[in-house]
């Protein structure tokens, strides 16, 4: 594959022609940006690899390192950081911390000596350009593909990671292998084989991930709750919270507690509602809008400031960018950035500042829609669920969580949701389900149609209820069970739930829209020979197949 374009970037669903963005990116992402984003990966794979050295060696590796690496990754997720300024202030970061260690560790030293470090562990300028960075540096079609489906669930587990992190939990084993992982893919020497067997077993360590997530979110937040969240609008002024990184929020909510400023979610946020620990805020009003592709009007008519936690910015227009905020991963340029450290206490003071000067939010809906059914809420209703199915009441659950997205083609997922037989039930997560979560679906002997675990951060709980079903149904073989996988994706935490679903031992996962452009013909042929994997059909040939 040959590049004749200005970048060249096929990490998200949305790529153009469903091969690959050449001239811009369809997120919005400038050629100039995809190429730092390139030089920032270069750059954190050769701190990986100098990590793994000494590791091997037995020398200690600096919790702040194992973070560089995190952070690199995350902030090249699809539609985190649009900041060129950001990117490059990261690269020399990474370029600093490889140089200080090169001068200073004997096991190092000792390699470079040997002449054993690759281009890009022993590359220190302090440049933000590098003949070696980007995909396309591989010639094997198939390598290159298995290259960077493992880089990309390698960033999906690196985003679990840096949540888990901003409460107060890590993983060194989980940062040992994606630091490993990382580092194989500069290696010319990894074929097919080798990087095959590493992204399966990035699928086992994504599902530590999860876990670790899982337990960090609960211990902070307690066991999320089934929840009826209000969708209508209060007459304060307000402030509304996008993204995935509950710590912000929660920092958010305290600074704003007596203001006078109400607080809204958006978007993956939503099942912040979910947790005992956030209700007890009277000022957090509930959930303002839809998926994330469709801020530019719902940030237009919220009126109040908007802070991006992560991912999911869509570039503001410039009628309300001087509204928009970020923090953490997220960056654009023109946008106020609030800095601060896992850790550390965050500044929100300018946005409680900024809303009290604007408008109360515009109403764009009222009701509300409920949600709450992760692993733990589930399994309390085991017993009834068990005897549904038994008795025919419950035909089959269907796993329809992941992302949303622009594309006509998504329409899809709510007229598969609207066809459904009633006697099915939807198991969600992240914001595919705003097609299908204010539908109105009704129940089966009490159990909602639409059970929704949170986040695509909450896919975790997915996992769970399944392998809880199983052992409840005494089978041995998790692909008994009367589920059915109908995904769909749109960026790389995306990636890191299919390969931790391979790992279970899930098969015949249906993705979509479209297949990812990543996937060479050879790769995607693997897949759907060991694992069943394949895309979407029509609504009707789709319902035969999966209710068969």
């Amino acid at each position: 594959m040959k590049n004749s374009g200005e970048m060249f970037c096929y990490q998200c669903q949305e790529t153009a022609g469903c091969s690959g963005c050449t001239r811009a990116g369809v997120c919005g992402k400038k050629p100039s940006t995809a190429r730092l984003q390139d030089v920032l990966i270069y750059s954190v794979k050769g701190l990986a690899e100098l990590l793994t050295r000494m590791r091997e060696a037995g020398e200690p590796v600096p919790e702040e390192d194992s973070r560089l690496v995190r952070d690199g990754l995350f902030v090249t997720i699809t539609n985190a950081n649009f900041d060129d300024r950001a990117i490059e202030k990261d690269i020399r970061k990474v370029q600093r911390e490889k140089a200080g260690l090169l001068e200073t560790r004997p096991s190092l030293q000792a390699a470079k000596a040997a002449g054993t470090l690759s281009e890009a562990a022993l590359w220190t300028e302090e440049k933000t350009v590098h003949p070696a960075a980007g995909v396309l540096t591989a010639e094997d079609e198939d390598v290159r593909s298995l290259r960077e489906l493992l880089t990309y669930g390698l960033k999906g587990m690196a985003a679990y990671l840096k949540h888990a992190g901003a409460l107060g939990m890590g993983d060194e084993n989980i940062d040992a292998f994606l630091q490993r992982a990382l580092a194989a893919t500069l290696d010319g020497d990894a074929g097919a084989e080798t990087l095959t067997a590493l992204v399966l077993e990035a699928g086992k360590y994504g599902v530590d991930a999860m876990a670790l997530l899982d337990q960090a979110n609960r211990a902070a937040y307690g066991e999320p709750e089934i929840t009826k969240v209000n969708i209508g609008v209060r007459k304060n002024p307000a402030i509304l919270v996008s993204g995935h990184d509950l710590r912000d929020l929660e920092m958010v909510l305290k600074q704003t507690e007596g203001t006078g400023v109400d607080v809204y979610t958006h978007s993956e946020m939503l099942p912040a509602h979910y947790y005992p620990a956030f209700k007890r805020y009277s000022h957090f009003a509930g959930n303002y809008g839809n998926a994330w592709w469709k801020q530019r009007e719902e940030f237009e008519a919220f009126h109040g400031p908007v802070l991006l936690t992560t991912n999911c910015l869509v570039p503001p227009k410039d009628s309300y960018k001087d509204r928009v905020y970020t923090t953490g991963a997220a960056g654009y340029p023109g946008c106020v950035h609030i800095p601060g450290e896992p850790g550390e206490e965050k500044d929100f003071s300018p946005l409680i500042r900024h809303a009290k000067r604007c408008a109360p939010p515009e109403e764009l809906e009222t009701g509300e829609i409920v949600g709450g059914f992760a692993h733990s809420q589930v399994m309390a209703l085991a017993g009834p669920i068990v005897e549904a199915v038994k008795s025919g009441a419950i035909r089959k659950f269907v796993v329809m969580a992941g992302c949303d997205g622009r594309s006509r083609s998504r329409e899809y997922y709510t007229e598969f949701a609207k066809a459904l037989p009633k006697d099915t039930v939807i198991l969600t997560a992240g914001c595919a389900k705003y097609r299908y979560n204010k539908l109105d679906l009704g129940d089966i002997g009490g159990i909602p149609r639409v059970l929704d675990a949170g986040q695509c951060n909450d896919s975790y709980s997915l996992a769970v209820i399944a392998l809880k079903l199983k052992e409840a149904f005494g089978l041995e073989d998790i692909n008994g069970l009367p589920i059915v996988y109908n995904i769909s994706w749109y960026e790389q935490k995306a990636v890191i739930v299919l390969l931790a679903l391979l790992h279970l031992g899930v098969k015949n996962i249906h993705l979509g829209p479209t297949l990812p452009a990543f996937l060479s013909p050879g790769v995607a042929g693997l897949l759907a020979e060991q694992f069943g994997i394949g895309g979407i059909s029509t609504v009707e040939e789709d319902l035969e197949r999966f209710l068969a």
